[in-house]
């Protein structure tokens, strides 16, 4: 059970933050948003009043579903500013509130809609849950209530299309290989691969893109597309903080710290969270060994207990030279430390479950200590001409990851004897150093009313080592190297890529059409053997989307695009390592990328108190990397990955939100899912067809 108290310290903090211009008598400011042509109701409107020398936030708000909103004030002369998703902001100044006149009514409030959308619908009286763009789905999760107090893999776990299990890996649609970004750039925050998504606070993020069919402006890698998380952005003057705690079970608790403070040209922000969690965890697996002669058996029975404690900080500035440029820095260090301790239990049989033959007792005592850091300097430049802007983005990302982990193994044979052979004492060394410098640059220039071009440029430069050693200890009390368990692999990479989009609206028709270039310069070393391997190839990934709108509260969309899955350099290290005495896993030097088209065909559909996405996805990928595992005959287990001949994808997905009420609604989402796997280039016998369906249902508080 979650215990959030943000709102309550929120509004302390905004309490003090406005005493002075809150005291003495008020009045009361009113008002309607409708757009200028339609004049349909504009939901949800954030309004700022603005006042004093330097300008600074007086009052503010948001609108209710019709549009209406009401802000109280102290007696003065202000300037309103009044935003929407997908319109131009409307300002007004000189309001002047004071005792002769202290009710105003603004009545209807026009508003444009912005030149900016290109073919982005927001759905009516749902801010709070989604947003269709042209090339993905947005979800607002930070104005929703059910979020505080959770962390990024609740969240993730909560939208649709997404799923995350036990141990937080994610998948999209079913797949598996998602490329996890936060301000759509790779980010320790959320670790390698997303591996602290749990250490991230939801009230740190806005909100959460789902991009199934990623355009030209994101990295090629990642099969099953990309989950963009947006953090949020204080602009307002003056001192904001904001704190949460968070408690559960089994044990979990911790808290985060938000700071911010803008004074004219200059904002500072800091994040601070401290986190403990205890995941328990439990397993059983039934094995058959069939050797030739006869069939041996062996039951498993897991058990762990995970305790961990996560730090993170987030600190930097942003300089405002003026309105439209802005220079940001900042500083991002995140350290997990973790016990993991498993407990297995082995039984074997040979011939039938009646004949014992050993009994095993096994346990994994591990340390990780995993700190990371991300430096980060991003220029943007927006000019006077709308939409066109210059972003420039110099990161360096700072891994480390350390393992010490302590087998201790007893074995008794079928009388209950001392199996002394089989009992041992061993030891396990990982350390894994990975550092990554990223360049970017991009450009978006828009043509006439509705069209625009983008084009940019993007380097990466990578390192990483895996060092690697497990010993046992012997009669002597010296511990000694097992064979084939140690080494120390090398992998560098650097990947260049250039792109280019043009994007444009024709009555009711939007499209967008990418390219993306991307070089790729890959070499790994083993460096007791000296074994190089270099892998060097040049790739092409087109992008298309299409949209068309029946009317406002109806559209249909197709989209394209072509990604790569580049083997991981642990799939390519060729050095045994293994999680217990049992299982093995290899790496195979010999893999290449695979490729994958993408297909996606969907319908929005807003009711009057809610909306309806339905979707229809195919994927085609050649070359899929998998692992196959092998079984000896004393069973034990060996996995290898392999470029399997080729793997079909496909789904239908169905979302639903409902407003029950004003305060209260209901999501749905239904996946099913169909994946055939062809592996006959390496035996005649692999081929697998496999179908799956996921439901999920919540309801839950509709906004802030």
């Amino acid at each position: 059970m979650k215990y959030p108290f943000y709102l309550f310290i929120s509004f302390v903090f905004l309490s003090f933050q406005h005493a002075q211009a809150q005291a003495g008598p008020k009045g009361k400011i009113t008002g309607q948003t409708v757009e200028t042509t339609s004049q349909e109701i504009i939901p949800f409107s954030s309004i700022r009043l603005m006042g004093g020398e330097p300008s600074k936030v007086i009052s503010g708000g948001i609108g209710n579903e019709k549009g209406q909103f009401s802000i109280e004030a102290p007696y003065g002369t202000y300037e309103i500013i009044i935003e929407s998703v997908g319109f131009e902001a409307y300002k007004q100044a000189n309001i002047r509130i004071s005792k002769d006149q202290n009710s105003i009514s603004l009545g209807k409030i026009n508003i444009n809609t912005s030149s900016k959308t290109l073919a982005e619908v927001t759905v009516k009286g749902q801010k709070a849950s989604m947003e269709l763009a042209l090339d993905k789905r947005i979800f607002n999760v930070g104005t929703d209530l059910a979020n505080k107090g959770a962390t990024a893999t609740e969240i993730l776990g909560n939208l649709p299309s997404v799923q995350v299990d036990g141990e937080g890996a994610v998948r999209l649609r079913g797949s598996e290989n998602v490329r996890i970004l936060v301000d759509g750039k790779p980010s320790t925050m959320v670790g390698i691969s997303g591996g602290g998504l749990s250490s991230l606070q939801g009230n740190l993020i806005d909100k959460v893109e789902i991009i199934t069919n990623p355009s030209a402006r994101y990295e090629a890698e990642g099969m099953a597309g990309i989950i963009n998380i947006v953090l949020k952005k204080n602009t307002n003057q003056g001192f904001n903080a904001a704190f949460e705690t968070t408690l559960g079970y089994p044990e979990n608790f911790g808290g985060t710290a938000i700071v911010n403070y803008r004074k004219n040209k200059l904002n500072f922000f800091l994040n601070y969270g401290l986190f403990y969690r205890r995941t328990p965890g439990r397993s059983n697996i039934y094995q058959e060994i069939y050797t030739g002669t006869q069939t041996n058996y062996t039951q498993q029975h897991n058990s762990n207990n995970v305790t961990g404690a996560v730090n993170n900080i987030r600190g930097g500035a942003d300089y405002f030279f003026n309105e439209k440029t802005i220079l940001t820095g900042s500083y991002i260090f995140r350290r997990t430390d973790v016990r993991r301790i498993s407990d297995f239990h082995y039984d074997d049989y040979q011939k039938s479950l009646s004949n014992i033959y050993a009994s095993t007792d096994r346990q994994q005592d591990e340390k990780e200590a995993e700190p990371n850091a991300e430096y980060a300097l991003t220029f943007k430049k927006s000019f006077a001409k709308k939409g066109k802007e210059f972003t420039a983005d110099l990161r360096y990302l700072d891994y480390w990851e350390q393992s010490d982990q302590i087998y201790t193994q007893v074995s008794k044979k079928a009388d209950g004897s001392p199996w002394v052979e089989n009992s041992k004492i061993q030891k396990a060394l990982n350390d894994e150093f990975e550092h990554q410098w990223i360049l970017q640059a991009d450009y978006v220039n828009p043509i006439g009313k509705n069209a625009k071009v983008e084009t940019g440029l993007r380097t990466s430069f990578r390192d990483m080592i895996n060092d690697y050693i497990v010993t046992e200890k012997q009669p002597t009390g010296i511990f000694t190297v097992m064979p084939g368990l140690q080494n120390k692999f090398v992998y560098t990479e650097n990947i260049s890529a250039a792109y280019a989009i043009l994007g444009n609206k024709v009555n009711k028709f939007s499209y967008q059409f990418g390219i993306r270039g991307e070089l790729t310069d890959i070499q790994t070393e083993l460096v007791q053997t000296k074994e190089k391997n270099p892998r060097n190839y040049a790739n092409l990934f087109p992008s298309a989307h299409l949209t068309y709108t029946v009317n406002p509260e109806s559209s249909f969309q197709l989209g394209y695009s072509r990604r790569v899955r580049r083997p991981t350099y642990n799939e390519l290290s060729p050095f045994v390592t293994y999680s217990d005495n049992r299982n093995y896993f290899s790496g195979n030097p010999d893999l290449n990328p695979e490729f994958t088209d993408s297909f996606d065909f969907g319908h929005l559909k807003f009711l009057a108190n809610g909306s309806i996405s339905t979707s229809l996805y195919y994927r085609n990928t050649t070359g899929k990397i998998d692992q196959i595992r092998t079984v000896d005959a004393n069973g034990y287990s060996k996995r290898l990955p392999y470029n399997f001949s080729n793997m079909q994808s496909m789904g239908a997905e169905m979302t639903g939100s409902y407003n029950l009420t004003k305060a209260w609604k209901a999501d749905l989402s239904l996946n099913l899912f169909r994946a055939v796997t062809d592996a006959r280039n390496l035996s005649a016998n692999f081929y697998s067809d496999t179908y799956s369906w996921f439901v999920r249902h919540k309801i839950g508080r509709a906004h802030v």
